[in-house]
């Protein structure tokens, strides 16, 4: 049986477009809210990212710090977070999830037991931000025995022969970082140079699929239609903050947002 994250980019590609992947913060702004707004655009989007909040985000720029500082200050804790996914899984138990975070978290919880209630939680797929390859083979192992994807992470610095490696030791998906910023930045390269990066990883095996994240915006998500999938992070929280601060419905205004995000890939 394929993991339901395959079964999420064979969809996308009989349906001739590439999967849309959306991250939003687990807890931003309350719990329950964070719950509403995933079951609310999962039915646009193909796999759910679900970012793990954390006070020092290496990786994330200033709107999912943001996220992460709204729902951390609101008391999210770990098991919060699995509890999320697990009452996800009751409403939608075959969309993917795949939970983003960092390294600290996961060693201060244990990783065989976290990664239990991955498996008893619905989780399908992980990245960890600071845990690159080599130093991941022996959790991207363990994972791989619970059938949870270790997603691993490719940046346009990545040198071929590294590329190589990674590639062959990865699962089933691989994550490629557009540019050399944090998240939500503004594109730095053209989606020219983008794709000319993300055909020379595909070129090395065509069967695994290749997803491309960071500065990825409803202007310019069409221009990058040809990957296997599209990450949209930071618009997403973006738009929960101006939500609260206008004193709307964040739920309504994201799903209105994943809608348009979805049909500019049709």
């Amino acid at each position: 049986m394929l993991n339901p994250i395959s079964e999420a980019f064979k969809k996308a590609k009989n349906e001739n477009r590439p999967a849309l992947l959306t991250y939003t913060v687990a807890g931003d702004s309350t719990k329950r809210q964070s719950l509403e707004i995933l079951k609310s655009i999962s039915k646009n989007a193909d796999i759910l990212e679900i970012g793990v909040p954390h006070n020092t985000p290496v990786a994330d720029g200033s709107q999912i710090q943001t996220s992460s500082y709204r729902a951390i200050k609101n008391g999210i804790k770990t098991n919060s977070i699995f509890q999320i996914v697990k009452d996800f899984k009751k409403f939608n138990k075959n969309k993917p999830v795949i939970l983003m975070g960092y390294y600290n978290m996961i060693f201060q919880y244990n990783e065989n037991k976290f990664l239990h209630k991955c498996k008893i939680s619905g989780v399908n797929g992980l990245i960890v931000v600071d845990l690159p390859w080599p130093e991941n083979k022996n959790f991207a192992k363990k994972c791989k025995k619970k059938s949870i994807f270790f997603i691993q992470l490719l940046s346009p610095t990545t040198t071929n022969k590294r590329l190589n490696e990674i590639i062959k030791d990865s699962h089933q998906m691989n994550y490629f970082i557009s540019m050399l910023s944090t998240t939500g930045g503004k594109l730095k390269v053209s989606p020219k140079e983008i794709l000319k990066n993300y055909k020379k990883i595909k070129k090395i095996n065509p069967k695994k699929d290749v997803v491309i994240g960071f500065g990825i915006t409803e202007k310019t998500i069409g221009k990058l239609k040809s990957a296997d999938g599209l990450v949209v992070g930071s618009a997403i929280c973006k738009e929960i903050t101006r939500s609260l601060k206008n004193r709307q419905n964040p739920v309504t205004n994201v799903d209105r947002l994943v809608d348009k995000l979805k049909n500019k890939i049709r």
